[in-house]
């Protein structure tokens, strides 16, 4: 059973593939709720994902931010601890930090270490995978530049994965942004996607793509 607010934006759609432009117009236009939505993306993509040299798994910064307040951990001690604090990260350590964890304790967004305590952040794994917590160097939440990872994930970094069925999804900002805003960082994360299309991808590699306020309609974007 869907709201009469859904059913009235469902209503007020037009059908068919809009320019990015016109399908962010569409979508801020759709009646909001009593929250700033997040503008959300689902791109398909022509890959076999079965196949390892076929996965896209990257992040990159919005050049107009997420408008969403992160929570970041860090594991690190001594020097580096000190530095990821000034960097402007929430929660800072090490054993205590592991400990939490292993608790249940995750009162963060994003889990970043330093490849000295990969160690023992894999046995981590277990509670971290499931959540999409788990570090890793490709989308750079396993470095040694503490600093710079915490910078990027404050200033807006997302990250770029593939599903089981190829697609790609994720947010490129709030309903409450412009215009121009929305427009820059869909165009950023497409050209994101296209710069790091694998070499083995054959065939068509956008076949589709999709944007949507959290609990509005969708509108086809023309690629």
């Amino acid at each position: 059973m869907t709201s009469k607010r859904y059913q009235e934006s469902q209503k007020n759609s037009k059908p068919g593939l809009h320019p990015i432009g016109d399908a962010v117009t569409a979508v801020k236009g759709q009646k909001g709720t009593k929250f700033d939505e997040s503008v959300d993306f689902v791109i398909r993509l022509g890959l076999d994902v079965k196949k390892t040299d076929q996965s896209i798994r990257l992040s990159t910064v919005l050049p107009c931010g997420t408008g969403k307040t992160k929570r970041i951990a860090v594991f690190a001690e001594g020097q580096m601890a000190q530095d990821a604090k000034s960097a402007g990260a929430d929660i800072v350590g090490c054993q205590d930090l592991f400990d939490n964890i292993k608790a249940g304790k995750i009162d963060f967004d994003v889990l970043i270490s330093h490849p000295s305590h990969m160690a023992m952040v894999g046995k981590l794994g277990p509670i971290l995978g499931p959540k999409g917590l788990m570090p890793n160097p490709k989308v750079g939440t396993v470095t040694a530049d503490l600093t710079k990872s915490i910078k990027e994930v404050k200033s807006g970094r997302v990250q770029l994965r593939a599903d089981k069925a190829g697609q790609v999804h994720g947010s490129f900002g709030r309903k409450s942004f412009s215009k121009q805003d929305l427009v820059k960082n869909f165009e950023h994360v497409m050209s994101t996607i296209i710069k790091h299309k694998p070499d083995s991808s054959k065939g068509k590699y956008l076949l589709s793509c999709s944007i949507s306020p959290t609990m509005g309609v969708g509108v086809q974007v023309e690629l």
